[in-house]
This record gives C-alpha cells, structure tokens and sequence, in this order.
C-alpha cells in the first residue's frame, strides 16, 4: 500500500491534536507526519504512533514533498497558505470557513456526498464543513432521498470546545469561581458562559443572524447540492465541554411517519439511534464526546403541519464535527483519486 506524507496544520490545538490521533487509531497510511503551527509553539513536541515529532513552525516553505495538509488553524492562515501547499502539489483539506462556500472548492460530509471529492483538481483545496452542520446532514441525507425535504429550522446547543481551548478553560474557571463564590472572569465570550447560554456564536451580520447561523443555511444547500432547500437557524453556546446538540425540525415533501424515520436512521452510515423516551433514552453531549457517530433521538411527528418531522441531533464537535470527518474525506481521497 501505498503511503502518504502528511501534514497537520494548527497541531498544537484541540482539532489538530485529535487529527494527529484518529490518524494513529485509524491506521492511516501515514510515510512521515510534519507537524505545524505557529511561532508561540516553538519548542513543543508531539507523538504519533509512539515516536515525538517536533512542532514545526508555518511557513512558505512548509509544504514541499507534503501529499495531504490538513488545516485548522484559522481562516486567515488557511487563507494564506492552503494555496501555497495547493501550489506544491499537496492537497489541503481545509477545515476553516475560508473555502466553503467558494463555488471551485468542494465541501464535502462523506456520509453525505462523497462523490464531490472529485471536484479538489480545480484548486487542490477540499473544504470541512462547519461542526453543526455536518451532524444535520448526516441525520437529514438519509430522509432528503426518501421522501425530500422543503424546509428544515434548526436551535443549536454548542459546547464551548468549539471555540477552543481557551473557551475550555475559561468555563472551568468561571465554574469553580462561582462555587467558590469568587468573581468569573470574561475574556473569551462576551458574557459569563457557566450556567448560562449565549445566543450569539461568532459575529451579527446586517440579517440579524450570526455568522455562525448563515453558515449553517449556506452550507447545507451547498452539501446537499439543492438551493430550494429553505434553511433557518438559530445558535447557541452553552456551558457544555464536548458535544453538539441541535433541535431539528423538518418539513418533507412527501409524507414520512416517524416509525419510518427510525428505521431509515437505523440503516445510514455514520447515525445511531437512541429513541426510547419510555426509558429515558435519548442523545445526549456527555454519552457523545469521545465517538464517531452522529446520535439522533426523540423522533416524532410535527403535529402542526401535514409533513413535518421533529428530532434531536448530538455528535462530537472536535470528533465528527471536525477531525474525523476531514481524515473520512482524506482516505475516501487516498482509495479513490491520489495514485
């Protein structure tokens, strides 16, 4: 088998640092690991199949003899070097907004349209879509083929694992210092995090929607390949370390009962159904942190309209909402494309 020389951009930070390990656990076929970030990391080392490797800093010359980079270190870094390593004939796999929603960089949810994968030729640059947005699709894919869907509204609970690991941080600070009945201090949000929710996550635009809302209607129209679709969100932080959750509400073209939906879950790739209100069976962010699938539980029908379909939605922020899905799009490139 053939093996690849890899990259990780931002290695030092949680999605690098879980890059660097679905690698090892997924047996990848990794030939040698460079792993880059910026100057504040000089001097720090990581591991990778029981060997440390050094943190490189970034630079232009970081890419020569690099097959695959994987980036997630900013959209203002990707934005200056994911060319430069495209140049060199590495191809990025860009987990920052800077390449979603550019029309010659595919954005791709494996579980959803591998086949876009195809399109990276055109720049060398394949964009990971944001975290809560793949978790949706994954779950809607599967009920869009069946029956269609016209309009989905989606309420986000994120953990602040997606901001990063000063977000991590500051929430168990705040946390202790209020038990400790001393002052919380704000630096990373604009309000206190612990035991309250923020509905604000990244900036207002001229809309009234936060940025990271648009993403979510933008994104899903692109993944799905279907600019019909009609997409409304609302997105909110919350004082959880790990895991995404979402309240999904969809309405479908053609008529799906909820049974129907369990059973079509039950089948798709990347999904696991936990669905059983009478025993308190439900998704939930703590019984999510850690795995590959994407949860989705109380399934029901939407009694106020004809077709419409309500759920709950929860994966891995850092996991699936991040690293794994960027290293599934790199083996679907490895087995398919790069010889």
């Amino acid at each position: 088998m053939r093996t690849y020389n890899v990259a990780v951009v931002g290695a030092t930070g949680l999605v690098g640092n879980e890059m660097i390990r679905i690698l090892e656990e997924r047996n990848f076929p990794v030939n040698q690991i460079t792993c880059l970030a910026s100057e504040r990391s000089r001097g720090k080392t990581l591991y990778f199949r029981g060997a440390e490797y050094p943190v490189e800093v970034l630079g232009e010359k970081s890419f020569k003899r690099i097959d695959i980079g994987l980036f997630s270190a900013g959209g203002s870094v990707s934005e200056k070097y994911a060319p430069v390593a495209a140049r060199e004939g590495c191809v990025v796999i860009d987990n920052t907004s800077a390449f979603r929603m550019d029309p010659d960089c595919p954005l791709v949810v494996p579980e959803v349209n591998p086949e876009a994968i195809a399109l990276y030729t055109k720049k060398g640059i394949i964009a990971n879509p944001n975290c809560s947005t793949i978790q949706m699709v994954v779950a809607l894919k599967p009920i869009y083929d069946a029956v269609g869907i016209r309009r989905i509204v989606v309420s986000t609970y994120q953990a602040v694992s997606g901001t990063g690991t000063k977000a991590v941080e500051e929430l168990i600070q705040q946390t202790t210092a209020l038990f400790n009945m001393k002052e919380a201090k704000v630096q990373v949000y604009p309000h206190r995090i612990a035991f309250n929710c923020l509905p604000q996550i990244d900036v207002f635009l001229e809309n009234g929607y936060t940025k990271e809302e648009m993403k979510m209607v933008n994104e899903t129209k692109k993944i799905m390949n279907d600019p019909s679709i009609a997409v409304t969100a609302t997105t909110v932080r919350v004082p959880v370390l790990y895991g995404h959750s979402e309240s999904v509400n969809i309405e479908t073209k053609k008529k799906i009962s909820a049974r129907e939906v369990r059973e079509l879950l039950s089948r798709a790739p990347g999904v696991k159904v936990v669905d059983n209100p009478a025993s308190k069976e439900y998704p939930l962010a703590i019984d999510a942190a850690g795995r590959d699938e994407t949860f989705v539980g109380r399934i029901r029908e939407d009694e106020s309209i004809p077709q419409g379909i309500n759920m709950w939605i929860v994966s891995d922020n850092i996991r699936k909402g991040a690293a794994l899905n960027a290293i599934q799009i790199a083996e679907i490139l490895m087995r398919d494309y790069l010889r």
